[in-house]
């Protein structure tokens, strides 16, 4: 077993334990399945259009969230960001865990956590992050990333969102975000066409935008469907990857990707 997930059970039982069970303690929880035509992780393409399934399951109480979230690739491909680890199979290629802490003074809310990546096409890794969100229109949520596992660097995402409800059973739901990354490891050296090497500056720009819209539709009780497209775009040259090669995002460029599918939650 990894170091990494020996840490996060221990702080899962550390910290998560005496909330979980305390009797008083209310408990509301959430698992989703998605159904989507790729799948997009900060601007990076990491299955391309042959479909994933994405199942979740979160469960909160006193402020903790505890959540697994996956990903099956229906039919694996290269992507200039993704090694297969099944080329031209179906792979569970992702299983995620992670804690979290919220807390809300006033309009504002803090979250703070760490997730576990636990991924078969890459070297697992773990991020711990912080973020702040305001209680107004758009509610503005600022969070900042830090890998301390195997690929040590920093993402910084600032992202909006806001729902409109038509009706009892349905509301349109809109949402935008703007991401900067930069590395501080060798692993995130840009290519150097003198050196014909990746022996460059650590990447670090900004990174990869989103758009986003969808729908809401209450179905029988605790039970709904999400329909929703995101158009997915470079927020720089470094991140699209220029044709001359001096500068380039060394884990694969990012371009302009649709995604599209439907999620179905169950709430309780």
């Amino acid at each position: 077993m990894k170091r990494g997930f020996v840490a996060f059970v221990l702080l899962v039982l550390a910290t998560a334990t005496p909330a979980l069970f305390a009797q008083e303690a209310p408990v509301t929880g959430s698992a989703t399945l998605g159904l989507f035509n790729r799948y997009i992780f900060r601007g990076y393409e990491l299955g391309a259009e042959n479909g994933v399934i994405q199942p979740s399951l979160a469960v909160t109480t006193r402020g903790f969230t505890l959540s697994f979230w996956g990903n099956i690739d229906v039919e694996e491909e290269a992507t200039p960001s993704f090694e297969p680890d099944r080329p031209g199979h179906g792979s569970f290629n992702e299983a995620d865990i992670s804690l979290s802490y919220t807390r809300t003074v006033g309009r504002f809310e803090a979250t703070a956590g760490w997730i576990y990546y636990g991924t078969r096409y890459a070297t697992e890794t773990q991020e711990v992050w912080l973020g702040v969100s305001y209680d107004t229109i758009g509610k503005p949520t600022l969070t900042v990333y830090r890998d301390v596992g195997s690929y040590p660097g920093t993402y910084i995402n600032l992202s909006l969102s806001h729902s409109l409800a038509f009706g009892k059973s349905v509301s349109l739901d809109l949402g935008a975000s703007a991401g900067y990354f930069a590395g501080s490891d060798d692993c995130w050296r840009t290519y150097d066409p003198n050196e014909g090497a990746y022996t460059g500056e650590r990447y670090h720009d900004f990174h990869d935008g989103m758009l986003k819209a969808g729908l809401t539709i209450a179905l029988a009780e605790g039970w709904s469907i999400q329909p929703m497209v995101q158009y997915f775009f470079p927020l720089s040259s470094t991140a699209r990857r220029v044709s001359d090669g001096n500068s380039i995002n060394p884990d694969g460029r990012l371009a302009d990707t649709v995604v599209y599918g439907t999620t179905i939650v169950m709430s309780f």
